[in-house]
């Protein structure tokens, strides 16, 4: 069974991987498909991977290469068609909803735009409050001081809490949106192209910010762009994903500096800056 003990810090100190996929298969019948001819999506064809407490995984490919339903799989939003996902080193037997209420104690997730990520009717303070009163974690004065202490990790000035998500920059939004997601001190982000419904002038200072969290708090991170140098900039590991495949997987700099698939090696000629595109 999946473990219960999936508090903040627990199990941080291990070589286990926090979250693994193993060999991982997502198929969807097409919208194509007629009653007497079955069209099948393969979304996901057989991939597998894991993520480590401390270090970042890239994921990176173009536009329907499976990014995004992998990282649905990582979050407990997608059950897989087969194939397993272990935590802990436990395989999950399910996603039920109290498996994907467990799991999202310990894996959180930024999206690609903070407008549509936060509620537009929520101040930034009822915003972070939001997933520790769901999940009943701690008392009304703790949540406050922690709410204080979020703000102040993604260096947002405390005046902040009593304004809505529409009175604030993009960038600004963003760095709510990574506050939230830390709220419930997990082991892992998920950050799905959280750079690229931002203007190019703040892309680099979100990057710094997850890279200083990464290390200030020992975070797994699983990191998805379609731009192989953003990627590569935030990396330790990088998977490059083409087809619903792992095309290709190893360190950050050998993957860079040596690329063996010619995807890959498309993938570098298309991107020859990091933050422009």
């Amino acid at each position: 069974m999946i473990p219960t003990d999936i508090g903040p810090g627990a199990g941080a100190r291990t070589d286990t991987p926090v979250i693994e996929l193993r060999d991982v298969r997502m198929h969807y019948r097409s919208r194509n498909s007629t009653m007497f001819r079955r069209e099948i999506v393969r979304a996901l064809d057989g991939i597998s991977f894991s993520v480590h407490a401390g270090r970042t995984l890239g994921i990176v490919g173009e536009s329907g290469s499976g990014k995004s339903t992998a990282a649905k799989v990582l979050l407990g939003l997608e059950t897989p068609t087969s194939g397993e996902v272990a935590f802990e080193g436990e395989v999950v037997p399910g996603f039920s909803t109290a498996v994907r209420r467990r799991i999202g104690r310990v894996i959180s997730a930024v999206f690609q735009d903070p407008a549509t990520a936060l509620n537009a009717r929520m101040t930034v303070r009822e915003a972070l409050l939001d997933p520790m009163q769901v999940h009943g974690i701690s008392e009304p004065a703790a949540r406050e001081a922690r709410v204080s202490e979020l703000l102040s990790l993604v260096g947002l000035p405390q005046s902040a809490l009593e304004v809505l998500p529409g009175q604030l920059s993009g960038g600004q939004r963003q760095r709510v949106a990574i506050a939230r997601a830390l709220a419930l001190d997990p082991r892992v982000i998920i950050a799905d192209e959280p750079t690229s419904a931002l203007d190019v002038s703040v892309r680099a200072q979100i990057l710094n910010l997850l890279t200083d969290l990464k290390h200030e708090l020992g975070l797994g991170m699983v990191f998805i762009s379609h731009d192989i140098q953003t990627v590569r900039y935030l990396s330790d590991e990088i998977a490059v994903m083409n087809g619903g495949r792992i095309v290709e997987s190893g360190p950050a700099a050998d993957v860079f500096d040596h690329p063996s698939d010619p995807y890959t090696r498309s993938l570098l000629g298309a991107a020859p800056t990091l933050l422009g595109r």
